[in-house]
C-alpha cells in the first residue's frame, strides 16, 4: 500500500473500495452528481483540500469531467487540487448488466497498475519517498510552437498525444499542458513529440 499526503476524491463506493486497497490516505466518494447538492460533502472536500490537498480521480466519460469541473469550482485555491486521469478503454465492469453510455470502463474497471500510475503521475506527495522533479517547464507558447494549438492539424496531434499518454480524449489543452509538465521536462517531451506524426 502506498501512503500519500493528498486525499483522493472518486465518484462511487466501488471506486472508493478499489482505491482503499491501493493507497493509505483519506478517500472520499462524491456519490456521482449527488455532491452538487450535498453541502456537508462539499465542506469536507474543501477542508481536505486546504489541509492536505486533494487528487480528483473520476471516470473518463463526460459525466466524470462534469464532476471534475464542479469540484474545481467549489475550491477557491486550485493549487490545492491535483488531477489524475484514466485512459479511454472500451468495456464493461463485471458487476454491471450493461456498459456505460459511452461504453468506457470506469475507475473501478481499471487495473491496479493503471490506477497507481494515474495517481502517482498527478504529482502527489508519496510519504517516505522523494519524487523526482522535472526541469524545464513546458508553456502554452511551446504548445503553439509544437503545433499542439493554433494550427489546422493541432486537434489531430493533440488526440494522438492523448492516446500515446493513455489520457482521455475529453482533456482540454490546459489540462494536457498541466499533465505533461508533471510527466516530462522540455527535452524528453520534444523527443516524444517527434514520434507522434508517424502515429497520426
Amino acid at each position: 500500500m502506498i501512503k500519500i499526503k493528498e486525499a483522493v476524491i472518486v465518484e462511487g463506493r466501488y471506486d472508493r473500495m478499489k482505491l482503499a486497497a491501493l493507497f493509505d490516505t483519506a478517500i472520499i466518494e462524491t456519490g456521482g452528481f449527488r455532491v452538487f447538492k450535498d453541502d456537508e460533502k462539499k465542506t469536507i472536500i474543501r477542508k481536505l483540500a486546504q489541509a492536505k490537498g486533494i487528487v480528483i480521480l473520476t471516470d473518463s466519460d463526460g459525466a466524470g469531467f462534469v464532476i471534475r469541473n464542479f469540484l474545481k469550482g467549489i475550491i477557491s485555491d486550485n493549487s490545492q487540487i491535483k488531477q489524475a486521469y484514466i485512459p479511454d478503454i472500451k468495456g464493461k465492469e463485471k458487476r454491471k448488466a450493461k456498459p456505460s453510455k459511452q461504453g468506457l470502463l470506469g475507475v473501478e474497471g481499471m487495473t491496479d497498475e493503471i490506477i497507481i500510475n494515474a495517481v502517482i503521475n498527478s504529482g502527489v506527495t508519496v510519504i517516505g519517498e522523494e519524487l523526482k522533479k522535472t526541469s524545464g517547464e513546458i508553456t502554452k507558447t511551446d504548445f503553439y510552437f509544437y503545433g499542439l494549438t493554433g494550427s489546422e492539424g493541432s486537434s489531430a496531434l493533440r488526440k494522438a498525444l492523448l492516446k500515446e499518454l493513455g489520457f482521455p480524449q475529453y482533456m482540454t489543452s490546459n489540462a494536457l499542458l498541466s499533465a505533461v509538465n508533471i510527466l516530462y521536462d522540455k527535452k524528453s517531451f520534444e523527443e516524444l513529440l517527434r514520434t507522434l506524426p508517424q502515429k497520426l
